[in-house]
């Protein structure tokens, strides 16, 4: 067990022993099905794991390393095993070369939890939002917002509330190049008020309206399509 090797090989690299540590603190956390099926799932925690090829990657390295996984979503995998010295270092360093990162500081767990549910909604949910960003947030991580907010801020330099409204505007953008979507169903998906919330937000952070940034963006794919 990770545990036993952690208390027996004191001379390893610090860096290493807390990241044994911590992932075994994890484990030990296991959900409750987990608990009544007399079974345990390993979780992994991983930095810029923001997209569909990152979890085919994760997928992929973990497949090379003999580990089996139960799930792989963003910013995180569980596995089924515990992992070697050698195979946790193994794993590190493929992960820093497709340009993801292994975390075990808690700090950072916990701000990659935040990102990673801002972009799970903004990017790849279409379900609305029935209750207020930062309820929604406390309920999903079980802790005080204004906990969150504060080492978010501290952490980052930024606030939650401008993460989320950058990537709310880029997925505007996205949705408004595809024309799949008129202007008050794109507010709707994205959890504006109203049209006019939504197109003053995209102004002051474009500084252009949404109808004048697709007429510029049509525009522009008129031209490369004369060329």
């Amino acid at each position: 067990m990770i545990m036993g090797e952690v208390t027996q090989f004191t001379h390893w690299p610090a860096r290493t022993r807390e990241s044994l540590i911590t992932f075994e603190v994890v484990r030990l956390q296991a959900s409750y099905f987990s608990r009544i099926v007399n079974t345990w799932f390993l979780k992994l925690y991983i930095k810029n794991m923001v997209c569909i090829r990152c979890k085919m990657v994760v997928k992929e390295e973990l497949k090379k390393l003999g580990l089996h996984y139960v799930a792989v979503e963003l910013g995180e995998a569980e596995i089924m095993e515990d992992l070697s010295i050698e195979q946790l270092d193994q794993f590190r360093d493929a992960l820093l070369k497709s340009g993801l990162e292994l975390m075990d500081d808690k700090r950072s767990v916990l701000i990659g939890k935040i990102k990673n549910i801002i972009i799970e909604l903004t990017h790849y949910s279409e379900e609305p939002l029935t209750l207020k960003f930062s309820e929604f947030l406390s309920q999903k991580l079980n802790l005080d917002y204004t906990y969150l907010a504060n080492l978010f801020s501290e952490v980052t330099g930024t606030t939650i509330e401008k993460y989320l409204i950058a990537h709310k505007i880029e997925r505007v953008k996205e949705l408004l190049v595809y024309n799949e979507l008129n202007l008050t169903e794109i507010a709707y998906q994205m959890h504006y008020s109203s049209v006019a919330h939504l197109s003053a937000q995209f102004k002051k952070v474009t500084g252009l309206t949404p109808s004048h940034f697709k007429q510029l963006r049509d525009k522009r794919r008129s031209m490369l399509e004369d060329v």
